[in-house]
């Protein structure tokens, strides 16, 4: 019995602690740093597109890849637009040869559609860069005025090294392709030269090539892709053939990755427009605080019924629902979890199934009960005749709310993502909570107080 209060009395302390990390959190009280809940679109105003790509000239075993590629091109397009947070998706639906191939683009704070598809439609800049002059002043991009005025910008590491390099004239529109080879002997061999990555150009940009080769012996050139230096090769000689290789310590996913930035010079799968929706800052605080005071209404009805109808077990089971609440709202801001209108009502069909998991141990108990077995006895029966059910019941939910987020599109998944989480919280919440709770309580025979206390309805 004193490890049951010892335990109930951990699990509260428990309890009020992740209640306080989920406030402290979110309004950044004391030392707590401001770490707000991950808001998806439709509560935080934004821009959401939807694109559908043409994979029908693609291998089926590389549809992935191309796919995995198409994504880190709009990313890296997201990232020079300087959206925060934005959500990239891959998205699949249908089986078999009506498979639909979707990229799923969530620009939060981004009202303006027109500009959010000309930066994601832009081509990428692949540019080929040689090394200035020693002496020469480093190209850093200080405007005139900003010197005057000594308003010199922050710079790093990266942009230290990249200012050492002048354009060339040499960019991607002159590059054929790109492919990742393996030296002699190299293949599958395991021997320490590793992949190669070799580039060819176009006949004007063999041309090109050749004569920056000539120019920059022993030289490196920087082969940047959007203003960001991805590989410095040092020329050894001049290369006439247009073609060039790129050694160095690469793994085989290092030389492919570097393969795919060089193929970059346009978008590796065709994406066509499928849908476009904006949603204003406005109009998601509304959906975001209708969906909060649902979920608390929601909350009180279902306090008010256990309670009373279940009398003590009901409130036993009210304080683990407050348990529960707080831990998966924890959950959601450690992983984090993307919270969406559709998330919100996975959450609070998530506690009805908490709450339907009380139901039937308290049903059991009761039945227990009026076979005349002691309140403890009864207790224990209870829990192990309804574990069963309920066990069945959220598997089977669980195992219907991973089809719909396997098969589902963005909003389902989200629907479907906070339910999974929710039935598996709630199930230590009904059976671990609830449990010690109830031992902890220390009521082990009948009376007129303590069957009344554990009876239910509204007349007994």
């Amino acid at each position: 019995m004193n490890n049951y209060r010892v335990l109930a009395v951990a699990l509260i302390i428990f309890g009020i602690l992740l209640g306080y990390f989920v406030y402290a959190s979110e309004t950044g009280l004391g030392l707590m740093p401001n770490r707000p809940f991950r808001l998806g679109l439709d509560l935080s105003g934004g821009t959401h597109l939807v694109y559908k790509a043409d994979v029908s000239d693609i291998p089926a075993g590389e549809v992935g890849s191309a796919m995995s590629a198409l994504k880190e091109v709009i990313e890296r397009r997201i990232n020079v637009f300087g959206v925060s947070e934005p959500i990239i998706q891959i998205e699949s639906t249908g089986l078999g040869a009506n498979v639909i191939n979707k990229l799923i683009v969530e620009l939060p704070g981004v009202t303006d559609v027109n500009e959010a598809l000309a930066v994601i439609s832009k081509t990428p800049l692949l540019e080929f860069k040689v090394e200035g002059e020693k002496d020469a002043p480093l190209n850093l991009n200080i405007s005139p005025e900003d010197l005057k005025n000594g308003k010199l910008p922050t710079i790093n590491t990266d942009e230290l090294v990249a200012a050492r390099y002048v354009d060339s004239g040499l960019t991607g529109k002159y590059l054929k392709r790109a492919q990742v080879i393996f030296p002699s002997g190299a293949q599958g061999a395991g021997v320490a030269t590793g992949p190669t990555v070799l580039v060819e150009f176009t006949p004007e940009g063999k041309q090109l090539f050749a004569k920056l080769t000539l120019d920059n012996l022993n030289k490196t050139i920087g082969i940047f892709l959007d203003d960001q230096l991805i590989s410095a090769p040092v020329v050894q000689e001049e290369i006439r053939d247009g073609q060039a290789q790129i050694t160095g310590n690469f793994t085989v996913e290092e030389a492919k990755s570097l393969v795919r930035d060089l193929n970059l010079g346009a978008l590796p799968v065709p994406i066509e427009l499928d849908s476009t929706q904006t949603i204003g800052p406005t109009l998601g605080a509304d959906v975001l605080k209708q969906g909060i005071y649902a979920g608390i209404i929601g909350f009180i009805l279902l306090a008010i019924f256990m309670i009373v109808w279940y009398r003590l077990p009901g409130a036993v089971a009210v304080v683990a629902l407050l348990m529960y609440v707080a831990i998966i709202l924890t959950i959601f801001k450690l992983l984090p979890v993307t919270i969406t209108a559709a998330g919100i009502a996975g959450l609070i069909l998530s506690i009805g199934i908490a709450v339907d998991a009380n139901v039937l141990i308290f049903e059991r108990l009761k039945e227990e009960m009026i076979k005349g077995h002691s309140i403890h006895e009864a207790t224990k029966e209870g829990f192990a005749r309804a574990w069963l059910s309920i066990r069945d019941s959220n598997l089977s939910g669980i195992i219907s709310a991973l089809v719909l987020f396997w098969f589902g599109t963005s909003m389902i998944k989200g629907f479907a993502l906070t339910l999974i989480i929710g039935i598996v919280v709630s199930m230590f919440s009904a059976i671990t909570v609830t449990r010690t709770l109830l031992f902890a309580l220390g009521v082990k025979h009948k009376n007129r107080v303590s069957t009344f206390l554990f009876g239910n309805g509204f007349l007994k």
